[in-house]
Parts: C-alpha cells; sequence; structure tokens
C-alpha cells in the first residue's frame, strides 16, 4: 500500500492509498453503480480514458478470471473503490483484481470516501481528476488534473478499434486470412446457413460478438475506418454499429460512412453506434452532466409499454429534439432522466439503443432486440 491523492479539477482533493504501488494516472473522473462485473468494467473499451469509481464498497472479492473479459486488455485509466479485498474468494478465480491491475500497469485505489466522491461528481459533473503517489501537494494534483485534456472533442476511437478486420468464432477473434480478399462476398463461409454481419468495431463489447454469433449471425468485425465501399462489396445481410469511448462527434469519418450505408441492409447500432447514427440522421448529440453508468438503470419501452432494467455506460447523448419525427420513431427513453434510449427509423431497415442490451454484467431484459435483428435480416431487407 501506497499513500495517495485524488485531485479533482474543481479543487477537490480525497486522501487515499495504492494498491497496486507507486505511480501517477489521469483521466475523466466517473461513477458506476454496478454491484457486480467490475472484470467486465475495467476491459470494456467504452471506458477509455477515463478513472472509474466504484459505488459498491467492495470489490475484489471474487477475482479475477480470463472469461469474463470484454477486451483484450484493460482499458481504464485507473480504478477507484471504498475497500479492496485482496484475498478473492471465488471457484473461477485465476488470479485477485490487485494482481491483474499490476500486470496491466493500471493504478487501483481504495481508502476513500467513494460515496462523497459520487455525490461531488453527481452535483458538478464528470471531471477530470489526476492521482498520485509521488506528489503530494494537493494545488499542484490539481493543476495536473486541469492539463489533462478534455473528452470533449477527442476521437477516442481510433485508440480501441482493431486495425485490421477479424472473424469472431465461438470466443476467439480469428484474423482473416492472409492474401485473401477481405472486402470479397466470397470471404462468408456459411452463407445461406447463417445471416452474415459486419460489425463495425467502435470499441466493441465480446458480449455483442457472442449474442451476434448466439442468435444465429457469422460475424466479420471491420476497423471503425473501414469504408461504405467495401462494405457494399462485402453484401453482408446486416451492419452493425458498436459501443465505444469519448465524443461521438470527432469520430466524422464514422458517421459519413454510415450516412452512405442507410437504406443498404438493416442496420443496429448500440451505445456510441446509436450517437453515431443519430448524427448521420441529423441529430445532434450532447455531453451528459455525469452520464449513466452501471447495471441499473430503468428504461421505458414506448411501444410496449414495459420497463426495461438496463446496463449503461455512455457520457454523450443524442438530442431527441434534433431528431425528425416525420423520418425517426422513439422507442426507448431513460426514467430518471428522460434521456433518448432508443429510435428506429419510419420507413428504413434501422434501429438502435443506448443502452446495452448484451448485459455482462447485467440484466437480460433487453436481449430480444438481437432477434429483431434478426428477423429484420430475414426479411431480406
Amino acid at each position: 500500500m501506497k499513500k495517495a491523492i485524488l485531485a479533482l479539477e474543481d479543487g477537490r482533493t480525497f486522501a487515499c492509498r495504492s494498491f497496486t504501488g507507486p505511480g501517477e494516472a489521469g483521466g475523466e473522473a466517473v461513477f458506476n453503480t454496478s454491484m457486480t462485473g467490475y472484470q467486465e468494467v475495467l476491459t470494456d473499451p467504452s471506458y477509455r480514458g477515463q478513472v472509474v469509481a466504484m459505488t459498491y464498497p467492495l470489490i475484489g472479492n471474487y477475482g479475477v478470471n480470463p472469461q469474463d473479459v470484454e477486451s483484450d486488455r484493460i482499458q481504464v485509466a485507473a480504478f477507484v473503490m471504498r475497500e479492496y479485498q485482496p484475498f478473492p474468494s471465488n471457484f473461477r478465480a485465476t488470479a485477485s483484481l490487485g494482481d491483474y491491475l499490476r500486470e496491466n500497469h493500471v493504478m487501483g485505489i481504495d481508502g476513500l470516501d467513494t460515496r462523497a466522491l459520487t455525490l461531488h461528481l453527481r452535483n458538478s459533473g464528470a471531471m477530470r481528476v489526476f492521482i498520485s503517489t509521488e506528489d503530494t501537494d494537493p494545488m499542484s494534483c490539481v493543476r495536473k488534473a486541469g492539463e489533462i485534456p478534455s473528452m470533449i472533442g477527442q476521437d477516442l476511437v481510433t485508440a480501441v478499434s482493431t486495425q485490421t478486420p477479424y472473424r469472431w468464432v465461438q470466443e476467439t477473434c480469428i484474423p482473416m486470412e492472409s492474401g485473401a480478399d477481405v472486402w470479397s462476398p466470397s470471404v462468408w463461409k456459411h452463407r445461406g446457413r447463417r445471416r452474415s454481419v459486419v460489425a463495425f468495431d467502435y470499441g466493441v463489447k465480446y458480449n455483442i460478438l457472442r449474442l451476434l454469433e448466439a442468435s444465429g449471425c457469422e460475424v466479420i468485425v471491420a476497423p471503425a475506418s473501414t469504408s461504405a465501399a467495401d462494405i457494399r462489396r462485402m453484401q453482408p445481410d446486416g451492419i452493425f454499429l458498436s459501443n465505444g469511448p469519448g465524443d461521438p462527434e470527432p469520430v466524422g469519418y464514422a458517421v459519413q460512412t454510415i450516412r452512405e450505408l442507410l437504406g443498404f441492409r438493416p442496420i443496429f447500432g448500440i451505445c456510441l453506434g446509436i450517437q453515431l447514427l443519430g448524427l448521420a440522421l441529423g441529430g445532434a448529440t450532447y455531453k451528459l452532466k455525469f452520464g449513466h453508468r452501471g447495471a441499473n438503470q430503468p428504461v421505458k419501452n414506448l411501444r410496449t409499454g414495459r420497463i426495461e432494467i438496463t446496463s449503461q455506460n455512455h457520457g454523450f447523448a443524442v438530442d431527441i429534439a434534433t431528431l425528425n419525427p416525420d423520418d425517426v420513431e422513439i422507442t426507448h427513453v431513460n426514467l430518471n432522466d428522460q434521456t433518448l434510449e432508443g429510435f428506429r427509423h419510419r420507413t428504413l431497415p434501422v434501429f438502435a439503443v443506448q443502452y446495452h442490451p448484451e448485459a455482462s454484467p447485467g440484466p437480460h431484459d433487453a436481449r430480444y432486440l438481437f432477434d429483431e435483428f434478426s428477423r429484420l435480416m430475414a426479411a431480406g431487407h
């Protein structure tokens, strides 16, 4: 354990300690209200550049294992909790949380009042934070927090997207065959037996790929920068727009590609995917005060009247007022703040949600959306 200081850009500081040894870290301070699933949180690419504080007080009690990851690495800038449990007790555990963080050179922080930190972020909004075991001067750490680049205006997708396309087959990322024409219709090995889906990787979670495969799809994951012309050459049955980190507006190349693909094949978007789709349809996005992060977010399905408890992780949202009601039907809203949670196009086979229906971890209330995507593709749109 090393004594540390956590400093927010507005001057608020917290004495704490590092259970991963000496170091410094910084990013956008956010909080997550999930009671479990900290390994999925750590490896979710949507958390790129963020210092995540867990509101549940005891973290680390079930350790970590190779199966519960959502990407190939830890994505958070640092991990904050009230109390770290160094001795895990779970038959699936292969290592402690502390060892996992140390191996990936990510700071783990505990020993501070996470309730006070969460309330401060709720009242003041998500903000930049700097953590250090080396610099003990609070004012110096506050200054360094203010020097960290703002989340607004950053394209973080380029930092998390795959650089080359790959197949997702039974829990495995398989690189495309050497020398093959990646963008040819011949790349589909199960054409006619499984629905062929191209998934744009803006920071995709593995469990999304698992559920696409489980719903009967053959999945090829494409880099975020893939052109619309290449996708058209592949002739997939459907197009998926993944989750991802940061501000959607700087990701203009993806918005343009989506705009060019509207009406070509059924499109399904999740999280950052809905924001990019909203921009492609002429809407606007904005930054939420403190975002939605947790596995307990209530959403109303306006088509059925049912309430879905959802897993969420986003700091930006599509502005409902900027979407053309003649083209777009609002299908889901957040019951906490009435923000947009889902829409579909009135004439095109296009729909998207802001929350995570793959829910790993979290409830399964919204898994039906993957079946809806399959039905759209089966209808031959």
